[in-house]
């Protein structure tokens, strides 16, 4: 079974629209990987719009968006669906 590759990203401290400006670059710059389901995405953030913003863009896209949270910080993890 082949390993999915997990790139993290901290976006701690940012707020909206930046988050996800960000997100959705990442997104964009590693498509071909996440279609392929080799690569998952992780967003770290404390800022709660994110929860909202973030999975609802990538559901667009077609990926799945699982959110995570841990003390005050939020994981949105991306991946195929």
């Amino acid at each position: 079974m082949e390993s999915t590759q997990t790139i993290e990203f901290d976006i701690t401290g940012q707020i909206c629209p930046s988050t996800m400006l960000i997100a959705l670059r990442e997104i964009n710059r590693h498509i071909v990987s996440l279609n392929s389901g080799e690569l998952k995405l992780v967003f770290r953030t404390d800022n709660r719009d994110c929860t909202n913003t973030i999975p609802e863009a990538a559901g667009n896209m077609g990926f799945k968006a699982d959110v995570q949270k841990s003390d005050s910080v939020y994981s949105i993890v991306i991946s195929k669906e």
